[in-house]
């Protein structure tokens, strides 16, 4: 631990419900000198030159122009997350300032996410929830029936590290396994989980009961899942997206669970976050929504800004950077 007097500067969002929670502030504290950007922008001349490093989480602070025209000293944003979909790299490299994110840490938590998701919309879990302490109840209705999990088909887009996780943990349930890809896993990976590989993307949609939507956001992948994409799925099918809100049509989804498209969705990402308070989605009662939870536990939070303190350390000491992500 470097000496207190010799700490390098930080900006960070802020400590509390928005921004750093209380219980991982301390990583950053043991090797950094910390200020929020509220008390950032009071005086950007005062604390300007000094600070090195900037923490972003949940996209705050947002490295604009006018923020980083203010941080002539910078030399690194570490992100929280592996998404950096939200990050001009490129333009941030012209200020010489590098960029970096979380791969790997993130990863469990994200699958048991997709997975508790898939669960709880399959099996009827929150509408149970509902019934069972709402103070009206008298019977349990035999009309709540959920839809089989084991032996299944489930359909994974994106079998990176976290779609990786996915299938391993839908082995347990004794699974029928495809994945579309944009390269196939070796064939050592495949046979462990027992996965299958769907080149074209037509085809697992048509043969899905659960498709799990786990890519990066790109121009690519803005949009993936549309009008045509839905209507290729099982009207008993369930679509799960924990990726990014921007991957799936939101307009187009909306219009497939009104007219029995697919059977249900359930969603820990949306576009925007949240969703303003008269959206449809909000209302249908064939969605399950959760505030982008994924990586939402103490382990992860503080495994994610143990990796986030390591890259901006590496990168202030002007050494290699574990987890830079250059530009492409």
């Amino acid at each position: 631990m470097e000496m207190a007097d010799n700490k390098p500067w930080v900006l960070i969002s802020e400590i509390g419900d928005k921004g750093f929670h209380e219980d991982v502030v301390d990583i950053i504290n043991q090797h950094f000198h910390i200020v929020c950007l509220k008390e950032f922008l009071q005086n950007p001349a005062l604390h300007g030159p000094k600070i090195q490093g900037m923490f972003m989480w949940n996209f705050s602070p947002a490295a604009e122009p006018s923020l980083l025209s203010c941080l002539p000293s910078l030399k690194v944003i570490a992100n929280g997350g592996v998404g950096i979909d939200h990050l001009d790299v490129p333009y941030i490299n012209s200020f010489g300032v590098k960029v970096t994110n979380t791969p790997g840490v993130v990863s469990d938590a994200t699958a048991d996410m997709a997975m508790a998701l898939l669960l709880a919309s399959a099996r009827t879990v929150i509408e149970g929830h509902l019934i069972s302490v709402d103070s009206k109840t008298t019977h349990v209705p035999q009309s709540l029936m959920g839809v089989e999990v084991t032996g299944s088909t489930l359909g994974i887009i994106g079998m990176g590290h976290i779609g990786y996780k996915v299938a391993q943990r839908s082995k347990g349930f004794n699974m029928r396994i495809l994945y579309h890809n944009r390269n196939r896993r070796s064939v050592e990976d495949e046979q462990a989980v027992g996965a299958s590989y769907c080149e074209k993307l037509d085809d697992l949609l048509k043969e899905s009961d659960f498709v799990v939507v786990v890519v990066n956001l790109t121009p690519d992948t803005t949009g993936l899942i549309s009008h045509r994409e839905l209507s290729l799925m099982k009207p008993t099918g369930t679509l799960v997206n924990v990726s990014r809100g921007l991957v799936v049509d939101q307009d187009a989804l909306v219009k497939a669970l009104m007219s029995g498209t697919i059977r249900a969705a359930a969603l820990d990402v949306t576009h925007p976050e949240p969703l303003p308070r008269d959206h449809p989605l909000l209302t249908l009662p064939n969605v399950l929504i959760t505030p982008h939870i994924g990586t939402n536990t103490r382990g992860t939070i503080r495994k994610m800004v143990q990796m986030m303190v390591d890259n901006v350390l590496a990168a202030v000491k002007g050494l290699a950077v574990p987890n830079e992500v250059k530009a492409k």
